[in-house]
Formats: C-alpha cells, sequence, structure tokens
C-alpha cells in the first residue's frame, strides 16, 4: 500500500512541479526591479535577504497566480550578477491554497519555535514555513514559506538563520497588509536542528512525550521511542521500537498540512488501509488537526519482514488517541 502511495504521489508531484516549472517561467519573466521593497508586493523580508547573501546588490522578481484556486505570491531573491548561484523563494498565499510543501509537511522538521507555529528542516536543502492566524484571508489563515537552492552543506550558520527569518519577517509584513489578527512571533534567534533522538520510553521528552506510561509500554513491548524536539511544528512525528525494531510510527498534521493529507487519504483510500487515524477540530488557521497511526513494516531480529506491532484496534486508537492528545495541546487545540 505504501508503494501504491508513493507512486500516486509521484505522480502527482510531478505534475506539480511541471506546472510549478511553467508558472516558474513565466514569473521569471515578469518585471522585475531594484527596488527590493516592493518585491512580494511589499512584504518581502528585505533585510533578511540582505544579510543572507553578504556585501553586493540583490536583484528580485514576483509572480501572482493561483494555487488550488487562491490567488498567491511567489518570489525570488539572488546576487546581481551570479545567476547561477543561490535564489531564496518565497510562497504567500491563504490558507485556503491548502497543499503544504517544504518544511510544512516534512515530519523531520523541527518547530520553528520563537512563538511561531511554523517548522523548520535543513536535510537537504534549509527550508521554513509559518502558519499565522487571518481571518480576512480564505481558510482564515496566511501561509508563508521561504527555501533556498544551495545545499545545507554549502551554507553558513547565519545563512540558515536566515532562511527562518525570511519566512517569519515576511509573515510579520504580509500579515500587516493583510490586517491579520493573529499573534506573530519573535525574530528567530537560532534554528533547532537536532536530529531524531533514540530514547528509552521513560526518558521521551519531545514528540513521544506523554504518549505511553511504563505499564503500557510494557503491554504493548515497547521499549524505545524516536522522536524530535516538541512544540508548534506544522507536521511532527512519534515513532515507537522494540528495540531497533520498528512498530508504530504516529504523525500529527496541522494547517495545510492536515488538508493535503485527508485529501490524499480521501482520494487513495486504500493506501490508507493499515492505519488508523482521526481529526479534531482547532482553532484559526489550523482549522482541523489530522492525526494517523501506522503500524511500520520492519525486518525482525530472526529475519521476519512485516507489522509486528499489535493490531489490536482497541489498542490501537488508545494509542493514537494519547498521542493526539499530547500532540494537540502543544498546539492550543481544545482539550479532547
Amino acid at each position: 500500500m505504501a508503494r501504491l502511495r508513493l507512486t500516486l504521489l509521484t505522480g502527482a508531484v510531478v505534475l506539480a512541479l511541471a506546472a510549478a516549472a511553467l508558472l516558474w517561467g513565466v514569473w521569471l519573466r515578469d518585471e522585475g526591479g531594484d527596488d527590493l521593497a516592493d518585491r512580494c508586493q511589499g512584504t518581502l523580508a528585505v533585510e533578511e535577504a540582505r544579510t543572507f547573501f553578504g556585501a553586493g546588490e540583490l536583484k528580485a522578481r514576483g509572480h501572482s497566480g493561483d494555487w488550488a484556486g487562491h490567488e498567491s505570491q511567489w518570489c525570488s531573491v539572488w546576487a546581481k550578477g551570479d545567476d547561477s548561484g543561490s535564489v531564496l523563494r518565497l510562497q504567500i498565499r491563504p490558507r485556503a491554497a491548502y497543499r503544504a510543501n517544504g518544511a510544512g509537511d516534512e515530519a523531520s522538521a523541527t518547530p520553528i519555535g520563537h512563538g511561531w507555529n511554523g517548522s523548520f528542516t535543513d536535510q537537504q536543502q534549509p527550508q521554513a514555513a509559518v502558519l499565522v492566524d487571518c481571518a480576512p484571508l480564505a481558510g482564515k489563515g496566511l501561509y508563508v514559506t521561504a527555501e533556498t537552492t544551495t545545499p545545507t552543506k554549502d551554507l553558513s550558520a547565519t545563512q540558515l538563520l536566515q532562511v527562518a527569518r525570511l519566512a517569519t519577517e515576511t509573515a510579520r509584513n504580509a500579515a500587516s497588509r493583510f490586517s491579520c489578527e493573529g499573534k506573530l512571533g519573535e525574530r528567530p534567534a537560532h534554528v533547532d536542528r537536532t536530529g531524531w533522538a533514540q530514547r528509552p520510553v521513560a526518558q521521551a521528552a519531545g514528540t513521544c512525550a506523554g504518549v505511553l506510561d511504563i505499564r503500557e509500554a510494557a503491554r504493548l513491548s515497547v521499549t524505545t521511542v524516536s522522536e524530535k524536539p516538541a512544540g508548534h511544528a506544522l507536521t511532527e512525528q512519534c515513532s515507537l521500537k522494540r528495540g531497533k525494531l520498528g512498530l508504530f510510527h504516529m504523525t500529527a498534521y496541522y494547517g495545510p498540512s492536515a488538508e493535503q493529507e485527508m485529501y490524499l487519504d480521501g482520494r487513495y483510500p486504500r493506501t490508507a488501509k493499515d492505519s488508523s487515524t482521526r481529526s479534531l477540530p482547532c482553532k484559526g488557521a489550523i482549522g482541523t488537526a489530522y492525526f494517523k497511526l501506522v503500524r511500520t513494516n520492519d525486518r525482525a531480529p530472526d529475519g521476519t519482514f512485516g507489522a509486528h506491532g499489535t493490531s489490536d484496534p482497541a489498542a490501537l486508537n488508545h494509542l493514537l488517541n494519547s498521542f493526539a492528545t499530547a500532540s494537540s495541546g502543544r498546539h492550543d487545540c481544545p482539550a479532547t
């Protein structure tokens, strides 16, 4: 089922990338200009872009177009005279243009922190995403993503931080432009690059915290968790293991990430056959939060491959509910 879903999703991604490439070509031929403050309809975080590139003159272009039926903005910034170098890219769109991308739907991302609902990842290229409550926009939210075309390994710590700041400070400018009422965070002082942590169940302190007590862990033969730092990331995951053997992984989706996952599960229901799901209404731009538990296919020490965790529906639902309660509580959703 996972392979089928990957094939279907890959096809969808290819089509989306083709459309994006066409749109990108039109956009790059759109009007440019030297006044960076006018880019992205005046929302571009200029100082953050300048700091990323250092000394020298910058160029920028932007384009307004349709994304999932809603008007959205695309912008790029690069160093003048260095057309083959780094490019900063921004997307600014209403929450209702639900398809997540980059850090927003990356389970291995960390919370962007500093008071924002958002995510940061540096897996290959650094990417950041933030979501702001915004009643005037479709879906009652503003969604901003930022990324650069340069691999993480070729960037300095300052440049990685600037990608996160480009997202948050552009979101701050856009929130003012659209008269958003949502609480805004602070300008990030750092980015959390913490990787997956493997810990005994009793020491869970991140995205697996509060999911299992010792007694229930023993009943389910769970000894180890694999987790990321907990916070207000737009997608987060907790994996439960018996030693190194994977048993379950649970994922929480918020905002555009949730809309995308629910859409995919609805369109390709067979790919979600061996999973348990539930949804939860949240306030503002988050909308409906979506939670999924999947029994992990893994190879046991005796060589057998498959799902080795319990298949008892009651136990799985209880486990998923515990994860949903812990995760949604961190995202200020109503108590379950």
